[in-house]
C-alpha cells in the first residue's frame, strides 16, 4: 500500500470578502451600520443602539444628532423580524424625547408603528410599539395622526393582552386619546368600556389607575355612562371604595362616580342597591382630604339634576355636607360649599340649612383663603335667594359685617356673591336698616367700578336694594357712588345696563338725587338707550320716566303728557314739542336769547329771587297747596301792592292797550311802564328816580343776582300775576267742598284771565298771536311768564289750569295735541254707578272745556271721537 497524501483545503473564492469581526466604541460608527444591507449587522447595530438609548436622555439626543432616526424608520418595515423588532424597541425608548417626537411626526412613521400592533406580531413588538404610541400621544398633533391611521382599534384589542406592559402602554395611550371628543365617540363605538373595566381587576395599581382615569374622561358622555352602568361598572367602583387597601384609587374612583351620578338611571340604580348611602358614609368618615373633596364634587355634579337632589335629600346628604364644612382642608370646604349651593335648589334642603349650615358658612367668610370665602358666599347667596327665613338666619349669625368685608375681596366671584347675599337680605326693611348702618354704600363703590361685568351687575342690584331710604341715597351721593352708577349705563352688557337702570329708578325718588343724576348725564344716556331697539329694556324706560318726572319741562316737551301726579312747580317751562334725541336748552339759555320767530316759551314761576334762591330744577316744595311760594316774605302782598301802584297789565289789559315802553332788561318780566308811570317820573327829582329804581329792583329779577362771587347766580323771571292767581284761587276756590265744582270754577277763572269765552266760529278772529308777539317784544325774550298772557288759546289755558290745579290739590292731567291744541283731563266718581262687589266704581274721565263753554265737563266715552268733536 502506498502512503496516504493529506488533501489540502480549498482557498476561498476570490470574489468573497473574508469575515471581519469589529468592536466599535463610537455610537457614530454604529449609526453608520444602520445603512448596511446585512440583517445580522442591522440586528446587532439596533441592539447596541437600544442599549445606548436606555442609558439616558443625553444619549437619545446624541442619536438624534447623529442622524440615527431616519434610517431606523426604514427598518420598521424590514423583512427580517429580528431587525424589525429591534428597531421597534428603539423607537419605544426614543419617543420619550420631545425632539425625536417632532421628527417622527415630520417623517410620518405613525402608520408603520401602528402596523406593529398586528395580532401576529410578537408580544415584545406589541410592548414597544404601544410604548412608542403612548409617548407620542401626549401631544395633540400625534393624537390626530394616531386616530386618523386607525390606531384606536388595535390599542383596544391589546387591552386583553396577557402582558401587563402591553396593557399599561395601551390604556395610557387610550387615556391620552380620550381627551379629544372624536376619539371618545370612537372608543364608545368600539365597545371599549368592558375591556377597560376588566383592567380594574388587575393586580398592578398603575393599570387600575390609568383605567379609572380613562373612565373618568369617557364618562363625561351620556352614552358612555349608560354603557358603564349596563356593564355593572358601578358595582366595581363601589367595591374599590369599600376596599381600604385600594385607598390610592379612591380619588379617581370618586371622579368616575361623580360623572355617573349625573345620569338619573345610574342614580336610581346606586340608590336602590345601597351604594348611595355607602358613598355618603364614605365621604363623611374618610380622613383623606382629597377623597372628601372628590366626594363633595361628586355630590355637586349630581345635584344639578332635580331628581338627583330629591334622592340626595332623602339620604340626608345635608348632614354629610355640614360635616365636610368642618374639615381642616380648604379644598374640602370649597367643595362642600359648592355642593350646598347645588342642593339649595331643593326647597327641603334649603329649609334644613336654615337650622344648620348657615353659621358654619358665615365663619368661612372670615377665612384667609379667598377661594373659601368665594365658595361660602356662593352658598349663602343661593340659600338666601327668595328665602326670607334664611336671610334672617344669616343676619342672626352676624353675617352682615363679614359680607361687607368680602366686598373688598380680590376675587370677583366672592364680591359678586357677597353683593347678592346683601341684596337678598335688604329686601326686608329691618335687615336693610342694619346693612345701611354699616356703610354699605361706601363698600359698594369699588365693585361698581370693577371691570368684571358680573360684579358690576350684582353691585348695581345691591344699590337698588339698599338705596330705598332717603338717608341711604344721600350716603350714596355723598360717597361719590352716582358717577360709577351712571357710567354703568354705557355698558355693553345687557344685565349691567338693566340693573344700573333699576338702581337709577330707585335713586331718582329724591329730587336732589334726580338733579345730580341729570347733571351727570344719566338722562341723556337713558334717552340714547331707549332709542335703541336692541339696548333698551323695561328698567331703562322706567328710570328715564322717573328722571323725567323730576324734569317735567323736558317730559312735557318730549312726551306731550303730564299726569295728575306730575305736579308743576316753579321754574317749569313749556318749550313746545321736541323730537326724541333733541336737547332741550336750559331755561337760563332760553331767557338770554334774543326774541325770534320760534313759538313763545311759557314759564310758570311764582317765586321771587329775594325770597330764597331757587334750585336749578323745579322746586317741588311749592307743589303742596300754595305754601312757601306765596307766603314767604309776603311776595304775593308785594305783587298785589305793585299791581295797584304801577298798574301792571294784569289788571289793565294787553301791553298794546297800555301803550307802554318795552322794558330795558331781557329778564325784567314785571316792570311794564305805563303812561301814568312816565308822567310821574317826569316830575320827580334825581333822588326820587333812584328811589323808584330801587323799588323796581325789589319786584323785578335782574339778569344776575348774588353776593360776593364773580359769577353771580341767575334766577328765572318772577311772575307776580301768577302769584295773584294762586292767591285768588286758594282763597276762593280751595274752600269749595265739591271737586266737580272746584274744577268748574277754576275753568271759568282760567278762561276769564285768558280772554274769556271764545265761540267756535269766532276762534279764527281771536288775535292771540299778535298779543304774544307784543309780549315777546316788550319783554325782549322768547320766554313769557304765564301770568302775562291775557289772550290765550288751548295750550295757554291748559297749562295755566294745570299749574293752578296743582297748587290747590285738584288732580288733572295736561295733554298736548296737534296744531296748538292742548287740554286737561280729570277723573270724577259717578255716585250713581254701581261698582264691583265690595268696592267703588271706576272713575270716569272728563275733558275740561276752557274755551267754548268754560267750566263744562265733557265725558270721554269714545276718546278719539269726543276729542275730535271738541277740538
Amino acid at each position: 500500500m502506498g502512503k496516504k497524501i493529506k488533501k489540502e483545503a480549498e482557498p476561498p473564492p476570490k470574489d468573497v470578502f473574508d469575515p471581519l469581526t469589529i468592536e466599535s466604541k463610537k455610537a457614530a460608527t454604529v449609526v453608520l451600520m444602520l445603512n448596511s444591507p446585512e440583517e445580522e449587522i442591522l440586528a446587532k447595530a439596533c441592539e447596541a443602539i437600544y442599549r445606548f438609548a436606555l442609558k439616558g436622555e443625553e444619549n437619545k439626543a446624541t442619536l438624534l444628532e447623529l442622524g440615527a432616526v431616519e434610517p431606523l424608520t426604514k427598518l420598521l418595515t424590514h423583512e427580517d423580524k429580528i431587525v424589525r423588532r429591534n428597531a421597534t424597541m428603539i423607537f419605544g425608548i426614543l419617543a420619550s424625547n420631545n425632539d425625536v417626537k417632532k421628527l417622527l411626526r415630520e417623517l410620518d412613521v405613525m402608520n408603520s408603528v401602528i402596523a406593529q400592533l398586528a395580532p401576529e406580531e410578537e408580544v415584545v413588538i406589541h410592548e414597544f410599539a404601544s410604548l412608542c404610541l403612548a409617548n407620542m400621544s401626549a401631544e395633540y398633533t400625534s393624537k390626530v395622526q394616531i386616530f386618523e391611521h386607525g390606531g384606536l382599534e388595535p390599542l383596544i384589542r391589546l387591552l386583553s393582552s396577557p402582558d401587563p406592559d402591553v396593557k399599561k402602554n395601551s390604556i395610557e395611550c387610550i387615556y391620552n386619546l380620550a381627551q379629544d371628543f372624536q376619539c371618545r365617540a370612537t372608543i364608545q363605538e368600539l365597545n371599549a368600556i368592558p375591556s377597560i373595566l376588566e383592567l380594574l381587576k388587575s393586580e398592578y395599581p398603575i393599570i387600575q389607575l390609568l383605567a379609572l382615569k380613562t373612565l373618568g374622561v369617557i364618562t363625561n358622555d351620556k352614552e358612555s355612562r349608560a354603557m358603564l352602568r349596563d356593564s355593572q361598572g358601578m358595582d366595581l367602583l363601589i367595591k374599590i371604595l369599600e376596599t381600604k387597601e385600594l385607598n390610592d384609587l379612591h380619588i379617581e374612583a370618586l371622579a368616575v362616580i361623580a360623572n355617573c351620578l349625573e345620569d338619573m338611571d345610574t342614580m336610581v340604580l346606586i340608590q336602590q342597591t345601597g351604594g348611595l348611602k355607602k358613598l355618603l358614609a364614605f365621604a363623611e368618615n374618610s380622613t383623606i382630604p382629597d377623597i372628601q373633596k372628590n366626594a363633595a364634587k361628586a355630590i355637586t355634579k349630581a345635584a344639578y339634576d332635580p331628581e338627583n337632589r330629591k334622592l340626595f335629600h332623602e339620604q340626608e346628604v345635608e348632614k354629610c355636607l355640614i360635616a365636610l364644612l368642618s374639615s381642616e382642608s380648604d379644598g374640602t370646604k370649597i367643595a362642600a360649599s359648592q355642593a350646598i349651593s347645588a342642593m339649595c335648589e331643593h326647597s327641603g334642603s334649603k329649609e334644613f340649612f336654615n337650622h344648620q349650615g348657615i353659621p358654619q358658612l358665615i365663619q368661612l367668610l372670615k377665612s384667609d383663603n379667598e377661594e373659601v370665602r368665594e365658595a361660602a358666599a356662593l352658598a349663602l347667596a343661593n340659600l338666601t335667594t327668595c328665602n326670607p327665613a334664611n336671610a334672617n338666619a344669616a343676619a342672626e349669625a352676624d353675617a352682615i359685617d363679614p359680607l361687607i368685608n368680602t366686598l373688598s375681596s380680590k376675587r370677583d366671584g366672592a364680591i359678586a356673591n357677597a353683593a347678592t347675599v346683601l341684596t337678598n337680605m335688604a329686601t326686608q326693611e329691618a335687615l336693610r336698616g342694619s346693612i345701611q348702618s354699616r356703610d354699605v354704600m361706601g363698600a359698594l363703590l369699588a365693585p361698581l367700578r370693577s371691570a368684571n361685568t358680573v360684579v358690576q351687575s350684582k353691585a348695581a342690584l345691591a344699590v337698588a336694594a339698599t338705596a330705598c331710604d332717603a338717608e341711604a341715597r344721600a350716603e350714596l351721593r355723598n360717597s361719590g357712588g352716582l358717577e360709577p352708577l351712571v357710567e354703568l349705563l354705557r355698558s355693553k352688557n345687557d344685565e349691567v345696563r338693566r340693573h344700573a337702570s333699576w338702581a337709577m329708578t330707585v335713586c331718582a325718588s329724591d329730587e336732589l338725587m334726580a338733579t345730580e343724576l341729570c347733571r351727570l348725564g344719566a338722562l341723556d344716556i337713558l334717552e340714547e338707550i331707549n332709542l335703541s331697539v336692541s339696548r333698551k329694556n323695561k328698567f331703562s324706560e322706567a328710570a328715564y320716566n322717573k328722571l323725567l318726572n323730576n324734569n317735567l319741562s323736558l317730559k312735557y316737551s318730549q312726551t306731550g303728557y303730564l299726569s295728575s301726579s306730575n305736579i308743576i312747580g316753579d321754574g317749569f317751562y313749556d318749550y313746545g314739542r321736541i323730537n326724541p334725541g333733541t336737547k332741550l336748552l336750559p331755561l337760563k339759555d332760553l331767557c338770554l336769547q334774543e326774541p325770534n320767530d320760534i313759538r313763545a316759551i311759557l314759564l310758570v314761576n311764582s317765586k321771587s329771587s329775594d325770597v330764597s334762591p331757587p334750585p336749578s330744577t323745579e322746586d317741588k316744595s311749592s307743589d303742596i297747596g300754595y305754601g312757601r311760594s306765596i307766603s314767604s316774605s309776603s311776595s304775593l302782598r308785594r305783587a298785589s301792592k305793585e299791581k295797584t301802584s304801577y298798574h301792571f297789565s294784569a289788571g289793565v289789559g294787553s301791553p298794546t292797550e297800555e301803550k307802554s315802553e318795552p322794558t330795558s332788561g331781557r329778564n325784567t318780566a314785571l316792570s311794564k311802564g305805563t303812561t301814568k308811570e312816565k308822567g310821574l317820573r317826569k316830575g320827580r327829582g334825581k333822588k326820587e328816580e333812584e328811589k323808584v329804581k330801587e323799588e323796581e329792583e325789589l319786584i323785578t329779577v335782574p339778569k344776575w343776582a348774588g353776593e360776593g362771587s364773580p359769577e353771580k347766580e341767575w334766577y328765572p323771571p318772577f311772575d307776580p300775576d301768577f302769584c295773584v292767581y294762586v292767591y285768588e284761587v286758594t282763597k276762593s276756590i280751595l274752600p269749595i267742598n265739591s271737586i266737580k265744582e272746584q274744577i268748574e270754577a277754576l275753568a271759568k277763572y282760567v278762561a276769564e284771565k285768558m280772554g274769556g269765552t271764545i265761540p267756535k266760529d269766532k276762534l279764527q278772529d281771536f288775535s292771540w298771536e299778535l298779543h304774544i308777539s307784543e309780549l315777546k317784544f316788550q319783554l325782549k325774550s322768547n320766554v313769557i311768564p304765564i301770568g302775562h298772557i291775557k289772550k290765550g288759546i288751548f295750550y295757554h289755558r291748559a297749562l295755566l289750569f294745570k299749574a293752578l290745579a296743582d297748587k290747590i290739590g285738584i288732580g288733572c292731567s295736561l295733554i298736548r295735541g296737534e296744531y296748538g291744541r292742548a287740554w286737561n283731563e280729570v277723573k270724577l266718581m259717578n255716585k250713581s254707578q254701581k261698582g264691583v262687589i265690595g268696592g267703588l266704581p271706576p272713575p270716569e274721565v272728563y275733558l275740561v272745556d276752557l274755551m267754548f263753554h268754560p267750566g263744562g265737563l265733557i265725558k270721554l266715552k269714545s276718546r278719539e271721537a269726543d276729542l275730535y268733536r271738541f277740538l
